[in-house]
């Protein structure tokens, strides 16, 4: 079963970019969705961004228009590009991988994002 790791995360200045990484351990290119997550301290897990194997991208509200989601199948990579970050957007972040109607859901073990002067 295809495994994710993610990378990227740090600390950065309120206003700054960080690009976050998530790479799988086999083909993605079959993979339905993939996504990226957070879960700041004492809150639920959200769903940040996705984006279907067709290309198709889904963001929240949040972070629409700041965060751009990428996928490059050749390298098995999804990518997760955050520009003007606010201290809101700290959090760990995670990647996903879910097919469409079940059978694969894999996580990452989370990378840690902080935005703070």
């Amino acid at each position: 079963q295809v495994q994710v790791v993610e990378s990227g995360g740090g600390l950065v200045q309120p206003g700054g970019s960080l690009r976050l990484s998530c790479a799988a351990s086999a083909s993605i290119r079959t993979i339905y969705r993939m996504g990226w997550y957070r879960q700041a301290p004492g809150e639920q897990r959200e769903l940040v961004a996705d984006i279907i194997n067709d290309g198709r991208t889904n963001y929240v509200d949040s972070v629409r228009g700041r965060f751009t989601i990428s996928r490059d199948n050749a390298k098995n990579q999804v990518y997760l590009q955050m520009n003007t970050l606010k201290p809101e957007d700290t959090a760990v972040y995670y990647c996903n991988a879910r097919s469409q109607f079940g059978g694969l859901n894999v996580w990452g073990q989370g990378t840690q994002v902080t935005v703070s002067s």
